[in-house]
């Protein structure tokens, strides 16, 4: 018998996606995302963040599809790099669509519909959750943002969440639904399935690649 999960998703085409259109995070062995420079493998400036982001292993030397990237420029701002290739114009972070945020957290239950709550998701060394990752700086957002048009402002709130120390994380919404339909969420939300969708942006603190590096979401159902 099947059981509840939490599985991870990017859209690596060019427009609003598909189902067909996904590309299953956990399918590459060791799988996770990669923060790069100007193309897959280039260095991230120290204290500058990342212009690409892919699907790759665990040590960030294997291609996997490319995510969209999103990149922190301030605290209310960010440039959406693959729509917009060596722009230097922000959008505000309310106005990037689900479907241009970097990733997809879906929980999904085999049998029974349920509601989420506090939801939670973490960057850590990937040895323990009380443990901070090393030698990265990352912001986070919570994108909720049904309509793809990018003139129309969402429903997150108006800033990044700063989730580089130990200790801090990104608060998920309760009850988002398939494909977070539920824009506003709440606790009398049932489904199968609930879709979150996050904006990530990644600094290095210091030179050399960094593999203490990994992301941690737990939440609960009733």
């Amino acid at each position: 018998m099947s059981t509840p999960s939490i599985a991870f998703y990017i859209n690596p085409g060019t427009s609003v996606p598909t189902v067909s259109g996904e590309f299953s995070i956990n399918a590459v062995s060791g799988s996770g995302l990669g923060f790069y420079g100007n193309g897959f493998g280039t260095s991230v400036q120290v204290n500058n963040f990342q212009e690409r982001t892919f699907v790759t292993n665990s040590s960030g030397v294997s291609q996997g599809p490319e995510a969209r990237n999103t990149k922190y420029i301030a605290a209310a701002s960010a440039i959406l790099g693959q729509e917009t290739p060596g722009s230097s114009t922000p959008i505000n972070v309310t106005g990037i669509p689900n479907y241009l945020s970097t990733l997809n957290i879906r929980f999904t239950h085999p049998t029974t519909q349920v509601r989420t709550q506090n939801a939670k998701m973490i960057i850590y060394d990937r040895s323990s959750i009380a443990n901070k990752a090393s030698g990265v700086s990352t912001y986070a957002y919570e994108v909720i943002h049904p309509d793809p048009s990018q003139s129309v402002a969402g429903s997150g709130s108006g800033s990044w969440t700063n989730v580089t120390e130990t200790g801090t994380f990104l608060t998920l919404r309760n009850s988002p639904g398939t494909s977070g339909l539920n824009a506003v969420g709440n606790t009398t939300g049932s489904g199968l399935r609930h879709d979150w969708y996050v904006a990530l942006s990644a600094s290095p603190t210091g030179i050399g690649s960094k593999t203490q590096y990994g992301l941690y979401v737990s939440l609960e159902y009733l």
